[in-house]
């Protein structure tokens, strides 16, 4: 997928986050996420949100730590949500495609890299927002579904911190359902995970 692409789905998703949000109540408890309530997703997310612009838009190559949300709660907690995904999207569609900063995971650039995480993340606390609300999830594409399979199993549990391993080798076949050509093959051993996506398999 484009870096603009992802930076599309980042702004509808974040969108849908807010209304959902909305609908539900600071108050009210998300199921998938147990212990939190809307507030905590919104704290949560607005903060990745605003650590995010400030790694691209101010071009850091190390680490930096997010800053602590605001303490804030309902409508005002909703609008510096809002506004902080709104900054986010603006400053990775007005990036330079060459910018310079920090990122985990490999990516064809780091533009490319926030572009997708921030687009997966994103959609995955809209889905936590909606399952709060109630009623029927927006569906996710298929093919952004299968880039955040990608993602996990290529990306972050490639890393040497990933908790997933076995004592023996043993090997797992991941198939998307709704994309038969998306396939896996994860290799699991005392080592962190070996995974290669088959095309068309």
């Amino acid at each position: 997928m484009r870096t603009a692409a992802y930076v599309e789905i980042l702004d509808r998703e974040g969108a849908l986050l807010a209304a959902a949000a909305e609908a539900a109540g600071t108050d009210a408890e998300v199921p998938t996420c147990p212990g939190w309530r809307v507030r905590d997703l919104l704290r949560h997310t607005g903060m990745v949100h605003r650590w995010a612009t400030e790694l691209v838009a101010e071009g850091h190559t190390g680490p930096r730590r997010a800053d602590d949300p605001p303490a804030l709660d309902g409508g005002p907690l909703l609008s510096w949500f809002r506004e902080g995904h709104e900054r986010l999207v603006g400053t990775l569609a007005g990036a330079e495609p060459g910018v310079r900063c920090w990122h985990f995971l490999p990516a064809p650039s780091p533009l490319a890299f926030w572009a997708r995480r921030q687009a997966h993340e994103t959609t995955v606390h809209r889905i936590d927002a909606e399952s709060a609300r109630g009623g029927e999830p927006t569906a996710v594409g298929a093919d952004f579904a299968v880039d955040g399979i990608d993602e996990l199993l290529c990306a972050f549990h490639a890393r040497p911190k990933s908790a997933v391993r076995t004592e023996g080798p043993r090997t797992l076949r991941v198939r998307a359902t709704d994309a038969p050509d998306a396939v896996w093959t994860v290799r699991l051993s005392p080592q962190p995970p070996v995974t290669v996506r088959e095309e068309d398999a």
